[in-house]
């Protein structure tokens, strides 16, 4: 495998092998389902491998500076479940159903005190300020595989606390670079229960990845039903 890691990711290899780990473990029961049941082993194996490829591709976008360092280390590696389980003949449909159920059981790993907590702390005046400098610094372009933002102030008759409008996503240059264009949906809908498992509602109509022109992120709290 030609290339070398970033020394960033490298230092949080191990961390997020052991996430990649994990959610296979958790998305078995339906892999059962749609593939020989036999091979599971062998497809895990084929996942972590394609992992380390990912990994030497992940794009460097400031590392501990920027918040988007996170996304990538968080979600890229379900490029390389969706790369196997399409080598497999897995339809994509089914393989967003895969991965959404396994991430989800993965953050529901989380004491609910802790997710709920992270998702006050994510709302609070004090990371709203944080996000503006944040999409104010994207916004320079310092790095060209990152994600470039603005923060979105609610108005008059708004009903969200705050929103974020991506006018370039770091996940759709990926996925052009790398022929994995097809796989950009299910990325995207793994974000409503990356934030409803923390008591955030996410309401977002359109996507870049869907061809508009920016994705329309509106954050609240969620009410309890």
């Amino acid at each position: 495998m030609a290339g070398t890691i970033h020394p960033f990711y490298e230092e949080h290899r191990g961390a997020m092998e052991a996430a990649m780990r994990q959610r296979l473990d958790l998305a078995e029961g339906m892999l059962r389902a749609h593939v020989d049941p036999s091979g599971i082993t062998g497809i895990k194996r084929e996942v972590m491998d394609e992992f380390g490829l990912v990994l030497i591709q992940m794009p460097y976008v400031g590392g501990a500076d920027s918040r988007m360092s996170d996304f990538f280390m968080r979600l890229l590696g379900f490029m390389a479940i969706s790369r196997v389980l399409r080598r497999h003949g897995v339809p994509l449909s089914v393989i967003g159903d895969i991965e959404r159920d396994a991430y989800k059981a993965q953050l529901l790993t989380v004491p609910e005190a802790d997710r709920l907590a992270a998702g006050e702390q994510f709302l609070s005046p004090e990371n709203q300020a944080f996000l503006r400098e944040q999409a104010a610094k994207s916004r320079q372009e310092q790095f060209p595989e990152d994600f470039v933002y603005d923060f979105v102030e609610p108005g008059p008759g708004d009903d969200f606390t705050f929103g974020i409008n991506y006018r370039a996503c770091g996940f759709c240059k990926f996925a052009a670079r790398h022929g994995d264009k097809d796989l950009l949906p299910n990325l995207c809908g793994l974000d409503f229960d990356a934030y409803a498992t923390r008591g955030i509602h996410l309401d977002r109509t359109q996507t870049l990845a869907g061809g508009a022109s920016h994705c329309d992120f509106r954050f609240s709290p969620l009410r309890s039903t």
